[in-house]
């Protein structure tokens, strides 16, 4: 339990940091540059090298523990970051390279972090849907308190400032981790219990461990739906945050304090409705909580933006998206961590994050291009549209969505069509989770 308690109070402490980062880094990019597009290059870079950070990164969590990495990257983050705050005087150019640094760095630390969840939710006794939905119930509140004090920090203290604050809070997550996570937690078949142990570990190489990842997901359906629903939802979603928000922000109340008041609504709703889940996770009906939260959560918002100019009203769409959403992320995690076997799980999972959040970079450029071209309105119904479209695939295909009603203890995941065969090359057995 100490160690999940750990996990759960880093990623507090770090989604705080980083939401004020996140308003931050977008706002000084269109004040110093006046450029939407520069916006969405500032958001991509950042954002690309973090998705690459995942599959890129599996191996080494594999050889060397997850809880390494995750102190080590955290530190480095700790550095990166603070240049991104003090660098942004060398010009346009500079900040990217630092962005860049900062992203991949973030990219490791918040995967590593991820592979030592379910090793931790396992050694609490704890429910996993349940467990994910405290997690995500907790990074919900931490991305409501850093979202409702990020507008304000940014006037007081300056963009820079807001960025020099989340730097701090990746040192203070590496600490909690080192001491509170146990030495024995870590990703891989091997767990890390010191340096000789890694050393004297069998090392699968490096190309071979990341097509086994490849092998093992293109197997399973369900698996695959996910990545197809999220990438483009995270695209619309990136788009909205780092430039749709801002410009509306911009020409609509024209002062930044009122940057987070969206994603603080967005995320009171969240909270609100992630306690409700908690309680109900062992027994919710996952395939039509998930569907319908997507349904109503995800395309409304940015329609409602495109369609109004009242502040009340976004809020209140915004507050109730984020009811409905409470539940998609632990769905997703619980689901994600039954279906592919421990052993599998660092470079399965990191590939799917990085195919579900390949999107975000994404994002953010077409997102500036967009509202370049066709406006800030047009943007906004153009990725409703596309948003609405993904969160239709659940209905489109029921049999194999369903399987997300599967749970271990009343039905066996079956493993992926070919995983077996495919894995006997390395070394070891796909089964049921």
């Amino acid at each position: 339990m100490k160690g999940l308690i750990g996990l759960f109070t880093a990623g507090t402490i770090s989604q705080i940091g980083s939401r004020m980062t996140f308003l931050a880094v977008p706002w000084l990019v269109l004040v110093t540059t006046n450029s939407p597009t520069k916006m969405g290059l500032a958001a991509a870079a950042e954002w690309l090298p973090y998705v690459l950070a995942a599959p890129l990164g599996a191996p080494l969590l594999d050889r060397y523990g997850a809880r390494r990495i995750a102190i080590g990257a955290d530190l480095a983050s700790a550095l990166a970051t603070t240049a991104v705050a003090l660098g942004y005087v060398g010009g346009f150019g500079a900040l990217l390279a630092l962005l860049v640094v900062a992203g991949a760095l973030r990219g490791m630390g918040d995967n590593a972090k991820r592979m030592l969840l379910p090793r931790a939710i396992a050694a609490s006794g704890v429910d996993i849907t349940r467990a994910a939905s405290v997690y995500d119930g907790v990074n919900r509140l931490a991305g409501l308190l850093g979202a409702g004090i990020g507008g304000s920090v940014i006037v007081w203290l300056g963009a820079p400032g807001a960025v020099l604050f989340d730097g701090a809070t990746f040192a203070l997550c590496a600490l909690l981790v080192a001491l509170f996570v146990p030495a024995d937690t870590g990703a891989g078949p091997v767990p890390a219990t010191g340096l000789a142990a890694v050393l004297a570990a069998p090392r699968e190489p490096y190309l071979t461990a990341i097509r086994g990842g490849f092998r093992y997901l293109r197997g399973d359906r369900l698996l695959l739906g996910f990545l197809a629903l999220l990438f483009v939802t995270n695209l619309a979603d990136q788009a909205n945050a780092a430039v749709f928000v801002p410009v509306w922000v911009d020409q609509v109340l024209h002062s930044p304090i009122a940057l987070g008041f969206t994603g603080g609504a967005f995320a009171l709703g969240a909270v609100l409705g992630n306690l409700v889940f908690t309680a109900l996770a062992p027994r919710a009906p996952r395939y039509a909580v998930f569907t319908a939260g997507f349904l109503i959560g995800g395309a409304p918002r940015l329609f409602t933006l495109a369609l109004s100019d009242t502040l009340t009203l976004v809020l209140a769409v915004s507050f109730v998206g984020g009811l409905a959403m409470a539940a998609v992320n632990p769905i997703l995690s619980a689901v994600s961590f039954e279906r592919v076997p421990e052993h599998l799980q660092a470079r399965v999972l990191s590939l799917s994050t990085a195919i579900a959040y390949a999107g975000i970079p994404l994002g953010g450029l077409l997102g500036g291009w967009a509202v370049q071209g066709l406006g800030l309105t047009g943007s906004l119904l153009l990725f409703g549209v596309l948003y609405l479209a993904a969160t239709l695939l659940p209905l489109l295909d029921r049999q194999t969505w369903r399987l997300m009603d599967q749970r271990p203890d009343t039905a066996k995941v079956p493993a992926p069509r070919g995983s077996e065969a495919d894995d006997a090359s390395l070394g070891v057995e796909v089964g049921v989770v």
